[in-house]
């Protein structure tokens, strides 16, 4: 089969070559993929700048999430059968989603929104369960809340505020003007052009921020979050806390302690929770993000299709940071 391959990292971008297929283990399902996204976190590791949470061996197939078409059961597996239409993320140890086939537990998929192309459905997973699980299973947002979600034309913002509004909340938003439409169309009540504004100048008492900028916009967002709220990033620096849930070793818990000390200050101060977020895999929370989709509560936002020959520009033009919602690359 075809696959991205990378052999060290730094690596500009992946080969396309010729490997072996999949084994499938009893407990697996292997698809046949028709559509994968590109991911920030895709660009991250070809960087090698998650070796602290994330060891790779190399050569290395990259992609983080899919939609494709089941082909084969492992023997044990009863909930899936050939023909199923599927999508998904496949946990750490098992990405690879640049590939024409992809082994994969069935606990990390879900049945395809019908209502949804192949296309379409690749967008999801990855930015869809991060969305869920920082408003829904760690911020609890609750109706009547106010949130702020940075970056709300990218491919977080774009799922997440609609998200966020199915929860009932107020949302702000941080964009370029030429983004306006969009994000108002998907629901933000408060849009700041960060080209014009600060927003840590015009909002206060926020119940929560959902941070995915990291560096000086999250330590601002503290500035914004009223005391007892919380911050939630998925690009600031991983603190101990996390570490230790994460169960990294006590040394990578010591540097992370050091590595986020003025965050922890800042916490103090203020009285904010800060967590950082790497997202789980899980067919479950799919499946709820499925029925919401069907429901027509959350739509993909889709900025541009390569084909896989093509994945080089599109990692280029992913790596741009411009794009209106997600990047698909056609594989099938």
């Amino acid at each position: 089969m075809q696959a991205a391959v990378i052999h060290r990292y730094g690596q500009a971008s992946p080969t396309l070559e010729t490997v072996s297929r999949p084994a499938l283990r009893p407990t697996d399902v292997l698809v046949k993929i028709k559509a994968a996204s590109i991911n920030p976190v895709d660009l991250k590791i070809m960087a090698g700048e998650l070796k602290l949470l994330l060891s790779y061996q190399m050569p290395l197939i990259i992609g983080s999430d899919f939609s494709g078409e089941i082909v084969a059961v492992g023997a044990q597996v009863t909930q899936f059968q050939v023909g199923d239409a599927v999508y998904g993320r496949p946990r750490k140890n098992r990405m690879g989603t640049f590939a024409e086939y992809l082994a994969i537990d069935p606990d990390d998929i879900a049945l395809k929104p019908q209502n949804l192309t192949f296309a379409e459905a690749a967008a999801i997973p990855l930015v869809g369960l991060t969305s869920y699980q920082a408003l829904h299973d760690l911020l609890h947002v609750q109706p009547g809340q106010r949130v702020l979600i940075q970056a709300g034309a990218g491919g977080i913002g774009t799922i997440a505020i609609q998200l966020a509004k199915h929860l009932g909340a107020q949302v702000a938003t941080t964009t370029s003007s030429r983004n306006f439409e969009l994000v108002r169309t998907l629901g933000a009540d408060r849009i700041i052009d960060y080209h014009q504004e600060d927003f840590a100048t015009v909002l206060a008492d926020y119940d929560a921020v959902f941070d995915t900028l990291g560096g000086q916009s999250l330590e601002s967002a503290f500035s914004v979050v009223k005391p007892g709220g919380q911050i939630i990033s998925i690009s600031g620096r991983p603190n101990a806390r996390f570490a230790k849930a994460y169960g990294l070793p006590h040394w990578k818990q010591t540097l992370f302690r050091l590595a986020t000390r003025r965050l922890s200050r800042l916490e103090r101060q203020r009285d904010v929770r800060y967590q950082f977020l790497f997202m789980s895999p899980s067919g479950q929370e799919l499946t709820q993000l499925t029925r919401l989709i069907e429901a027509g509560e959350l739509q993909p936002v889709l900025d541009r299709t390569f084909t896989f020959q093509e994945l080089a520009q599109a990692l280029t033009y992913s790596r741009n940071g411009h794009a209106q919602g997600k990047i698909v690359v056609q594989i099938a």
